[in-house]
């Protein structure tokens, strides 16, 4: 069985960073370890929380795993609250990843914006962990501050291939952008460094939280079960859409974050069929 480790936050309630990732990598059939960030109550959008910084016990779990000689076949970032916690990530990168397939999600704003509580140079900190990475997949936003480039709502295709081609630049294995609208429709890009490939899906004019985290862990998922990179893209974007569906159906409950887990099923089907 592959093994998949998760760095990024935990919220004991709401769903997203690694309360959403853990299951969704577990349901594609691979393990799934997370190392916390930082450890909080509830997610951030609610009105009040309780956070704890895990920054200084990142190199003592770091050096836990390595005296047991564990090994992981890939690594996988999301939010990173701070650039002292991207250098510690770094340094387990230089520890684990020299058979591991490095996936990082620069988690860092959306909407055009860059998320409250991150510096101003943030981007450019983040972008040397994307060096160190296999596989991008910022969402639009996200690949606008990485690459320095002005945000527009209203991005045309050609645009978005070309940040895609600056994005593989720095992997050198696949990128791809998220949250891409096309007339009604929305979903992702990929590049190879040969082609591109789109996959779209009905756009649904509904906000829920957690939708790039789950898609970014059913395609980890679904690599690591043996897909190809266009093909694991397919099955992450089909399946955050029929989460986004299903979530729709309960609007009292879309502020938890999007209702995945009914989900689940569809995206065990698909990665059966890998």
């Amino acid at each position: 069985m592959k093994r998949i480790v998760t760095i990024q936050d935990f919220s004991c309630v709401g769903k997203c960073s690694l309360t959403s990732a853990l299951p969704v990598i577990s349901a594609a059939g691979v393990e799934a370890c997370g190392i916390p960030t930082a450890l909080l109550s509830n997610h951030t959008g609610f009105d009040t929380f309780y956070s704890r910084d895990l920054t200084e016990e990142l190199p003592p779990i770091g050096a836990g795993l390595k005296r047991e000689n564990i090994t992981f076949d890939a690594i996988y970032t999301g939010y990173i609250a701070s650039i002292h916690q991207m250098q510690l990530i770094s340094d387990f990168i230089d520890e684990f990843g020299d058979d591991a397939l490095i996936f990082v999600d620069p988690v860092m704003g959306d909407n055009g914006r860059i998320y409250s509580g991150l510096s101003s140079d943030y981007p450019e900190h983040i972008r040397k962990l994307c060096g160190r990475a296999d596989i991008l997949a910022p969402n639009v936003t996200e690949a606008c501050l990485l690459l320095n480039k002005e945000y527009s709502p209203d991005i045309s295709r050609g645009e978005i291939e070309q940040m895609l081609v600056e994005l593989f630049s720095l992997c050198g294995k696949y990128a791809f952008i998220t949250g891409v609208r096309e007339g009604g429709n929305i979903g992702a890009v990929g590049y190879d460094g040969s082609e591109f490939h789109a996959c779209f899906m009905p756009h649904e004019d509904i906000v829920c939280a957690g939708t790039g985290d789950i898609l970014s862990a059913a395609f980890l998922g679904a690599v690591m079960r043996g897909a190809d990179f266009n093909k694991a893209l397919d099955i992450a974007v089909s399946f955050t859409y029929e989460a986004v569906r299903i979530t729709e159906n309960d609007p009292e409950r879309r502020f938890y974050g999007v209702q995945f887990e009914l989900a689940l099923p569809y995206y065990i089907e698909k990665i059966s069929e890998i």
